[in-house]
Order: C-alpha cells, then structure tokens, then sequence
C-alpha cells in the first residue's frame, strides 16, 4: 500500500509540477516578447534624446514611462565604453568627486552592438525570476551605446504558479502522512493481532499449549482472538490429561519389560534404539541412556553386529516396501517410523523372527539367545476385505544361556564320561560271563574263581558309579539333612579300615592324626563318612608306593567366634598344578585324565564340596607338584541342640 501511495503521490506531483512548469515557461515566452517590443520601443525614442545630448528629455520620457508600467522594474543607459551614464531608479550625481562611484554595465558575451534586435535573458532574483532586455543604441549608423531594461514577471502568473507549488507539496505531505498513519492503526489494529495469532498457531503446531493472546480488541479480530485462547486452554487440558494416561502406561510398561529377566531392546525403523532394559544394559555393558536414539548397530558387540546386520536391514526392508505401497512412495531412508505402543487404538503382536545363538567376550564372556521380532501395528482400515499391517520397529530380545551352555558341556562330558565307565565294567562283566558259559567246563577252578571275583569286582566299580551319580544328585536337590552330634573318631577309623587293604596293597601308610580333646561335631555322620572316603580314595589314586595319607582332626584357637574343629585329609602324592585347583571341584573335571588314570567319574570332590557346602562350610586346599596335597575344611563344635539344615 506504501509502494502503491508513493507511486501515485509521485505520478501526480510530477503532473503539477510539469503543469506549473508549462505556465512558467508560457509566461516567459510572453516576458520575451513584451520586453522585445519594449526595447525597441524605448530603444526608438530615446536614441534621438541621446544624439542630442537631451539628457533632460531622456530623463522625463523614462520616468514618465517608468512610471507608467508596472511590468518595468529598471532602466538603465550606458555609452559605448559600458558607463552607465542615466537610469532609473538609478542616476548619474550632477557633482563628481572623487568619492563619485562610477557603475559599469556587464553585457552578455552574445551581446551583438550592430545587431538591429534586442538581446533578452532571464536570471533570478529575490524577487523572482526578471527578464533582461539589452537594445543597441543606433542613430544614422552611430552607435550610441545600450539600454537596458528590467522586465518583472506577471504577478498573477507568479502567485498562481506559487500557489500550485505550495498545494501540491502539502497535498504530498498530507497523503504520506494520512499514510503513516493508516500504517501505524493497522500495525496497532490488525497486523500486530494477526502476527499473534500467527505464532500462536506456530506455538500450538509445536504443541505448547500454554500459548496465550492478550490484546484488548473488539470486534471480529477480538471474537478470533478469544476463539484461540478457549482452543488453546481445552488443548492444554487435553493434553495434561493424555500425559498423565501416557506417564502411567510408560510406568508400567517399563516397570515391566524391566522385571523380565531376559534383556530387551526396542528399536524403531531407523535402527535407533527406543527402550532397553536393565539386563539388556548389563548384558551388552551399557552404563547410561546415553544409548537412547542412537543406532544400535553401533553400541552391539563386534561378533553380534556381523550376526545380525543382514536380519535387521532386511526386516527394516519389508517395512519400507509395506508403507510404499500403500502410500504409494518413493523409500526414504530419513523418514522416521516410530514405535506404537500398545493402546485401545491399536493391535501388536511380535511375531517370531530370526533366533540365534552366539557367544559375547565383551564385557564378560558369555553365551546368549537373540531373538528378533517385528513390532506390528494394525491399522482398522481395511484394503479390500483384509486388515493391513505396519511395521513400527523390531524387538530384540536377549537370553543370557551361558548356564544352560555350561550345564549342556556338563551334561555332554558327564554322558561321554559315564558311558565310557559304563562300558568298560559292562563289558568285562560280559565277556567275563559268556567266558565262563561258553567254556567253563574247561577252566580250571582258580580260573573259574578268577572270573567271577573280576566280574565281581566289575560290579561294585559299575555301582560305585551309579551311586556316585545318585549321590551328586540328591546333595544338588533341596533335600533336608538333619544334623547331629558326631565323635569323628568313628567316621575316620571306618574310612582307614575300608581303604587299608587297598593301601596296604598299594604300599601306601594310612595314618590317624586326632587328638583326645577333639569335642563333637555338628554334622551328619553318613555325609561325613562319604567325605573322607571319597578324599582317601582321591588320594590313593594319585600317591605312589611308600607315601603317606593321614587323617588329621584338631581344635582350631577360639577368637572371639564359635569353637570350630578342622578336618585335613593330607597325603604325598604327585600335586595338583595351581591351574587347577579352582576347577577340580567341578563336575566331571578329571585330573588323572592327565596321568593316563582310567578309573574315576570326576565327580568325587564335587560330591565333598556339595557335601561341606550343606554343612555351612567350604573345602579348601593347599598343594605343590611333586610334594603332596592337603584338603581341609572346619565343622562347628555341636553345642547339645539339634540344628536342622535345608538347602
């Protein structure tokens, strides 16, 4: 409206202007000619005067003519040299002196003496613009010299001319004002509300609802302001009451996917993780959310992002060719696909995806199960007859089976381990047997004897086993063992007079090392008694002929604790290496299997540690190669009460 105002402001000052320029110049052509012919009017009448030296006569003719028209502003005379001699209301001093100032005339540069015409000019004065009238003085071919005469501009001419000035410049000043104040109401009036409400609608699309206008006007403008802020309040309300609901179901979802023992991780379709729990966080080692929004294929473990780089590129890949589709789209690999979470809006369900298995070194060395599931939204809307499904992102979900692995090794070894003891007594027993059915008529008795006492000897190496296993078993189980006094005076005299033959036979000494004042004990005798059997057996097993074995029982100092009684079973035999003292309580972990020793299951001290586990202590163990080896474990004193004890 400014540019449109200053454009027609301009157009028609520039017409007034031209106008009052025309009339200008019209009125100076007439100057022109007015001074033309007055020249040579007074030119012709006062030549003669002057080639008379009729000052007195030229004096009265130009003040009587002077006089007479208005239009003349001077008269001025001037010889040939260019002294003005006579004018009006200018004259020469009758005395000269030498204060007597002498005025010369300038004539123009294009002053022509001999020309028969006038020369004229304009120039400007305070009193406007005059014209000048130069006309040669001739007489009979003489020149005489020049007159000059002042010709003042047509009064009404000039004050109208003025006057269309003045008017048009304040005609200019009152449009750009009535402009500058048309500008300033409507900024005050209607562009300053409508900016409001353009930031307001601005602040809404953001979703700050908080957004007020607060602009006293009336009128339609007032009636849209209020309109926005009653939208605004209820949107605020609406959404105070949504973020409540939403805070709530994001409460317990999280309460819930952070119960699951499995680690869970939610990624949209961008690969950018959304929610993970905290065995997700502990398992993949991630400390903080500084995780949340970033892509999970850059915070995976090295070996697990080679596993499953191509499953989720190729589940985001459906995703995008599904939305496609229906929308009829070019892929864009920057739109976000955000995950939905279930509501009474919508439908989800993980479908079963791609499960693997994998080992992880980093943070800690452990076995895990991923599962990958597409998180599905249906849309009600139907295509044709059928529902349509949209991807929203991808599960992952993430089972630490590191036990479960170990437990299958275990349950592997333990298998290979047994049918390998298995088979061996099983076959002597039968060929022992098919021996003596097939050709016993024709052994000798002490052949016959033989065979039986080696297929007798096979079957208690072939219960001994299976005892072992059952034995493992139930001390693994939550049986209750009740526990009572025990004198270990008796447990360890039955183990020296159950191994001694074996011992002797060996070459190998058994020693009792107890001492008188050793109280009872708090424990299970039948326990105990396994306890030491299975340490003496070990340590037959691996001391060579002249060693020792001895069983020692003494009172440890009381320090301010309840008095104990430690048990050592100590021998010389060939030493565990310290690599493996950690492992020989293992299940099925075999140390002879070292020495090339083909009898034992691997599970004698894993049974005396389950065994001194369930009577709330632990089995320790000092050793060097080539020298010997000491098991010991401390029992409390038995304080007269019965103590039960359930695992």
């Amino acid at each position: 409206m400014a540019a449109a105002t200053l454009v027609v402001s301009l157009v028609m000052s520039g017409l007034t202007f031209w106008a009052v320029n025309t009339i200008q110049e019209d009125a100076r052509i007439n100057d022109t000619r007015f001074g033309n012919d007055l020249g040579l009017l007074i030119a012709g009448n006062a030549a003669p005067m002057i080639a008379e030296e009729d000052f007195s006569g030229l004096a009265q003719f130009s003040g009587r003519f002077f006089r007479s028209t208005s239009s003349v502003s001077y008269i001025m005379y001037a010889d040939e040299t260019g002294h003005i001699f006579f004018g009006i209301p200018y004259s020469r001093a009758q005395v000269k002196n030498s204060l007597t100032i002498e005025r010369r005339i300038q004539l123009p540069d294009d002053y022509k003496p001999k020309s028969p015409l006038p020369f004229i000019r304009q120039h400007l004065t305070p009193g406007g613009e005059v014209t000048d009238v130069f006309v040669p003085l001739n007489q009979d071919s003489r020149y005489l010299g020049v007159v000059a005469i002042g010709i003042n501009p047509n009064p009404t001419i000039v004050a109208s001319s003025n006057l269309t000035r003045d008017v048009t410049i304040s005609v200019f000043i009152t449009i750009w004002a009535m402009v500058i104040l048309g500008n300033v109401f409507n900024a005050l009036m209607i562009t300053r509300p409508i900016t409001e409400l353009l930031v307001g609608v601005r602040n809404i699309a953001a979703k700050n609802f908080k957004q007020r206008i607060d602009l006293p006007l009336r009128g339609e403008l007032g009636e849209l302001i209020a309109s926005f802020n009653l939208m605004a309040e209820r949107l605020e309300k609406y959404e105070e009451q949504n973020i409540e609901e939403l805070t709530s179901e994001k409460a317990k979802l999280e309460t819930l996917v952070s119960t699951i023992a499995d680690g869970a991780v939610l990624i949209d379709t961008n690969l950018r993780i959304i929610l993970a729990n905290t065995t997700a966080r502990e398992i993949f080692g991630w400390k903080d959310n500084s995780v949340i929004r970033q892509n999970v294929l850059h915070y995976l473990p090295s070996e697990l992002t080679i596993k499953i780089t191509k499953p989720l590129y190729q589940m985001v890949a459906d995703s995008y060719i599904l939305d496609n589709q229906e929308n009829n789209i070019a892929p864009n690999s920057e739109s976000h696909c955000p995950l939905v979470l279930p509501n009474s809006g919508s439908e989800e369900n993980f479908p079963v995806g791609d499960e693997f298995r994998i080992t992880l070194h980093k943070p800690i060395k452990r076995t895990v199960r991923v599962l990958l599931s597409q998180v599905l939204d249906r849309d009600r809307a139907t295509i044709g007859t059928r529902d349509r499904e949209h991807i929203r992102g991808i599960a992952i979900t993430v089972q630490d089976i590191t036990r479960e692995a170990e437990l299958n090794d275990a349950k592997s070894q333990f298998i290979s381990n047994v049918s390998h003891e298995l088979r061996t007594p099983l076959f002597n027993i039968k060929s022992f047997i098919e021996t003596l059915s097939e050709y016993g008529e024709d052994l000798s008795p002490e052949q016959r004897k033989e065979f039986l006492d080696t297929a007798n000897h096979e079957t208690d190496r072939l219960t001994r086993l299976v005892n072992d296993v059952l034995d493992l078993s139930r001390l693994e189980s939550s049986h209750t063992y009740n526990l009572t006094a025990v004198d270990l005076v008796q447990p360890i005299e039955q183990t020296i007079r159950t191994h001694q033959l074996n011992a002797k036979d060996k070459g190998i000494e058994l020693i009792k090392d107890i001492k008188d004042s050793v109280p009872q004990v708090l424990g299970h005798y039948d326990l105990l008694l396994q306890v030491f059997t299975n340490l003496v057996g070990n340590a037959l097993k691996f001391t060579e002929s002249g060693g020792q074995i001895t069983l020692r029982a003494y009172q440890t100092p009381n320090e301010g604790e309840a008095s104990q009684v430690r048990i050592e079973v100590a021998d010389t035999g060939i030493g565990i290496p310290k690599e493996d003292k950690e492992a020989i309580f293992e299940r099925f972990f075999r140390v002879e299997n070292r020495v090339h020793t083909l009898e034992g299951t691997g599970l004698g001290l894993s049974i005396v540690k389950n065994i001194i586990d369930k009577h709330n202590s632990r089995v320790h163990i000092e050793s060097s190669v080539g020298v010997g080896t000491t098991f010991w474990f401390d029992l409390p004193v038995y304080q007269a009460r019965v103590v039960e004890k359930k695992n």
